[in-house]
């Protein structure tokens, strides 16, 4: 375990159960058609990665880059849009493929943006979903895992670009973000 854990929320393999649980779900939900795969920028990279592995139907990817927290552990509420979609969604089935549920104002505003674009569908993938935070009604179609209201990294998801590289979700320990 990292010296800034404070506890392992998630293993590895309790991670990996649910991912294959989540492709195969998707699977079967899309199944004749092909979906567009959103992954949002950096935090989901990892989950997309495991996601799209144990997805037996054809997928396509795109990729979006928000901001809404900048160097803090607290949502600033401002969604800023830093990488747009490279193609057209307009009539294409859309999984949305998130790390964190957390207060929604984010995915909120993404579903909404999209969602002007004209998609035939729109759905939401969230590894992680923190509804004890949650401020606007928004809820994922598919998650992996409802968790407590603690600050956690690994697996993707990070404080200051670092613990993106750990193979688990973990709590880290208050003196380091708080610091």
């Amino acid at each position: 375990m990292h010296p800034d854990v404070q506890k392992v929320l998630l293993t590895e393999e309790e991670i990996r159960d649910r991912v294959k649980q989540l492709g195969q779900q998707i699977s079967r939900d899309y199944q004749g058609k092909k979906v567009l795969v959103v992954g949002i920028l950096k935090g989901a990279m990892i989950f997309l990665a495991d996601l799209v592995r144990n997805i037996s139907i054809p997928t396509y990817f795109d990729f979006m880059a928000v901001s809404s927290y900048g160097s803090s552990t607290q949502s600033s509420g401002a969604v800023r849009i830093l990488k747009d979609l490279d193609r057209s969604i307009e009539g294409k089935h859309v999984l949305i493929v998130e790390d964190i549920v957390d207060t929604g104002l984010t995915l909120k505003y993404l579903v909404e943006n999209l969602n002007s674009r004209g998609p035939e569908s729109l759905k939401i993938c969230t590894l992680l979903d923190k509804p004890e935070r949650r401020t606007v009604d928004i809820n994922a179609h598919y998650k992996g895992f409802t968790i407590p209201n603690e600050f956690v990294v690994g697996y993707g998801l990070d404080f200051n670009e670092r613990y993106r590289n750990l193979p688990y979700v973990a709590v880290l320990k208050p003196e380091i973000y708080q610091g």
